[in-house]
């Protein structure tokens, strides 16, 4: 057996972690009172019209996620402050702890039975944010070109201002592509999973997560 192209696999690897983002954030907004856990531009939107008063459009849940994504991509920064040059041990260690809370997370979902109060949604959704967060910065650090994992508006104007311009077969079929659809089906799975439990979707991404750790540690490392 060949050893798998390095690159190849790094690119396949924050693509999954794309999809999970798009998993996390259907999770968010339909089964956590509208709050996305990935995509913080949705946050700031949905924490300006609820500050407006518009749509009964929540205030707390968008807000407690903004900040804790910012703390779990802070503290990813400063595990990570000194750039690896290619896949460490540290970088196995922050995703590995992700899953490990995404895990807890769907335990508790199973085990807590009103999943509609905030008392629950917030905290599941800011533990979630976190790690989403962290998972962010991991893909800063990892530096795989057009794959951010959580950002879709920029790689679609690269997409559509940059890739389509040039024409030619590349210019469609291209990660750019890859990371918009990646989060569309992942968005779309969780909204689907969605209808069996809440912690089916957020199980799915404890998984993935793990894998995606194990993976890179086993062949990029």
């Amino acid at each position: 057996m060949t050893r798998p192209h390095l690159p190849d696999t790094a690119l396949a690897l924050t693509a999954v972690l794309t999809f999970v983002t798009g998993v996390v954030d259907a999770v968010g907004y339909l089964g956590l009172d509208r709050v996305f856990t990935g995509n913080m531009t949705g946050n700031i939107v949905i924490l300006a019209l609820g500050l407006a008063g518009a749509d009964g459009l929540p205030v707390l849940g968008p807000l407690v996620a903004l900040v804790a994504f910012g703390a779990g991509a802070f503290a990813a920064g400063f595990a990570l402050r000194e750039p690896p040059e290619r896949w460490n041990s540290r970088i196995t260690a922050l995703l590995g702890t992700g899953a490990a809370i995404l895990a807890a997370l769907t335990v508790a979902l199973v085990l807590v039975s009103a999943l509609d109060t905030p008392a629950v949604q917030v905290p599941v959704a800011a533990a979630t944010a976190a790690v989403m967060g962290q998972q962010a910065m991991v893909a800063r650090a990892l530096a795989v070109r057009e794959m951010t994992t959580v950002v879709v508006t920029s790689t679609l104007t690269a997409l559509a201002g940059e890739s389509l311009v040039r024409g030619g077969a590349a210019a469609v079929w291209n990660r750019r592509l890859g990371a918009i659809a990646a989060i569309f089906l992942g968005a779309m799975t969780g909204a689907v999973l969605l209808r069996l439990h809440l912690a089916v979707p957020m199980g799915l991404a404890a998984a993935l997560t793990a894998g995606v750790a194990v993976a890179g540690h086993r062949v990029l490392r």
